[in-house]
């Protein structure tokens, strides 16, 4: 791998400004401070904080960040547009906002489509030229570095290519540090972008970078090509964020810069934050994380086929693309009804046990979750339920109370209110104990009277809370008659665990669900198994 040497190679984060632009995310100035420090940890070049001369958001954001953001890595940047039609750089307001931002580092954007001259700045191309020329030359006066984005640049040049390189030809000239191909309209393909933008640096000479959309679903492909085309610049968002269907994914796009080309494109050691970082700008941004992104998602290395896991077994090498420890990540055993021995070792091996020697166990446990499956349960989503199912069978079965009874009596009182209450009846360690419970719901009275009445036997079981219940009914024919799975999300305040549930009655389900839930947690505090429990 190449030495790493900021310079040679510039990763561009637009997450702040491009990446607001999707649908239904919106950041406030201290959720944008949050996410460039985030940024700023994982050891990108340049944040561009967004368009100061736009809304007083983006002007807010680069006022306090120049107290309130300590960057280590980075590089704050401002974002705007070359002066208006008619005007001089220096009296523009606009152009002015961006002398103000107090970043050393602007990016312009400006047209190179001759259409979208004339038809949206509604000026003359020579006109365009001069906007470009005047207001980079007179920000580079003002101490700045700049960068020149040229919009809608392949389009452009396979309409007009003689306009398009003159736009890269003027910027820089006057003084444009690196000029920016932007594929706005997200749609070109891999070949058509290598192609030009090697015909553009060997007609030009400039430095140029990249910026892709990924409306034909590219955008990284398209990114990563330009690189080998001869790109030193590169533009991008966080977990692809973005208008339409969202820009280049820049994670991807650093991952694929330094685990397939050889590019160094952090500083070193900082690879390995990337699934840390991805997921903290997704709680930023309160978006739900994508569990199939690759590199990042939690099953970008997750096995569930039964011939996947038999090659891993042998070397992890053979179903994955690399080493998972690299980004951050690791290697996952998924179980299933496609599950062979090969996962079920793996998967005992993730938690501890040493399964090489148990072929009868193994056998037994690939049988049950077979069986299981083909009735409703799905085990890859409740890896609690299948953890406690496989120690029953290899370790032996360990409980830690035998149940008499539950019940759940769901009420409609006079004033209209509906209220559900739940009795538990059990027996631990020779002790019988009784807990009623009230509830939103009757699962929420179930959980209650169950946690209620063991935490006599069991006090740590405070610590545990239902955190998420869900309810998926299987076979949507048979009406109220179906078969109902339950999942159940259960923290201790630590860490959290799922577990499942499957029956034709929804509250027996739930009750299945809410016993595993618990039974894993009494295991992970390391509570004494009543050796009478039944």
């Amino acid at each position: 791998m190449r030495p790493y040497d900021p310079d040679s190679l510039h990763i561009y984060d637009t997450t702040l400004r491009d990446g607001t632009q999707q649908e239904g995310l919106s950041l406030s100035v201290g959720d944008k401070l949050s996410v460039a420090r985030h940024l700023d940890d994982l050891g990108v070049g340049f944040i561009e904080g967004g368009w100061p001369g736009s809304n007083p958001k983006d002007a807010e954001f680069f006022a306090r960040a120049r107290t309130e953001l300590t960057l280590t890595t980075a590089v704050l940047t401002a974002f705007g547009a070359t002066r208006r039609a008619g005007r001089v750089a220096a009296d523009d307001p606009q152009v002015a906002a961006l002398r103000e931002a107090g970043t050393a580092v602007v990016c312009l954007v400006a047209k190179s489509d001759l259409r979208h001259v004339e038809r949206a700045l509604r000026t003359s191309p020579d006109e365009n030229l001069a906007m470009i020329r005047d207001t980079v030359a007179h920000l580079r006066a003002e101490g700045k570095r700049v960068f020149l984005d040229a919009e809608h640049f392949f389009d452009g040049y396979r309409a007009h290519p003689e306009y398009a390189l003159d736009v890269v030809n003027v910027a820089a000239e006057a003084g444009a540090e690196v000029v920016v191909l932007c594929d706005t309209n997200g749609g070109m393909l891999p070949t058509r972008v290598g192609a030009v933008v090697a015909e553009v640096l060997a007609g030009t000479g400039v430095r140029l970078g990249i910026h892709c959309h990924d409306d034909a679903d590219c955008a990284v492909a398209n990114t990563l090509v330009a690189v080998e085309a001869g790109v030193t610049h590169v533009q991008g968002t966080a977990n692809g964020y973005g208008e339409r269907c969202g820009n280049a994914n820049l994670l991807s796009v650093i991952a694929g810069l330094e685990t397939k080309l050889g590019r160094a494109a952090l500083p070193p050691g900082r690879l390995r934050e990337l699934v840390r970082v991805s997921h903290a700008i997704d709680e930023v941004t309160n978006s739900v994380p994508d569990p199939h992104r690759p590199y990042v998602g939690a099953s970008a290395f997750a096995h569930k086929a039964g011939l996947h896991a038999s090659a891993v077994k042998i070397d992890p090498d053979m179903y994955q693309h690399i080493d998972p420890a690299a980004v951050g990540s690791d290697m996952r055993m998924l179980v299933s009804e496609l599950a062979g021995r090969a996962t079920i070792e793996l998967k005992g091996r993730e938690l501890g046990l040493d399964l090489s020697n148990e072929r009868e166990a193994l056998g037994r446990v690939v049988d049950l979750v077979k069986e299981r499956e083909a009735t409703g349960f799905a085990y890859e989503a409740a890896e609690a339920s299948f953890e406690l199912l496989l120690r029953d069978e290899v370790t032996g079965r360990q409980r830690f109370y035998s149940l008499e009874s539950w019940r759940v009596i769901v009420e409609q009182r006079s004033d209209g209110q509906v209220v559900s209450e739940a009795t538990v009846k059990l027996t631990s360690h020779g002790v019988r104990h009784v807990a009623t419970a009230e509830g939103n719901g009757p699962v929420n009275a179930l959980d209650t009277a169950l946690r209620d009445v063991l935490e006599k036997a069991y006090p740590g079981l405070a610590d545990l809370e239902l955190v998420d219940y869900k309810v998926r009914i299987l076979d949507g024919k048979q009406g109220t008659g179906a078969v109902t799975r339950v999942l159940v999300g259960t923290s201790d305040g630590r860490s959290r665990w799922d577990t499942i549930g499957v029956d034709e009655n929804i509250i027996a389900a739930s009750w299945s669900a809410l016993e595993d839930a618990v039974n894993f947690g009494l295991r992970r505090q390391g509570e004494r198994a009543d050796p009478n429990a039944t």
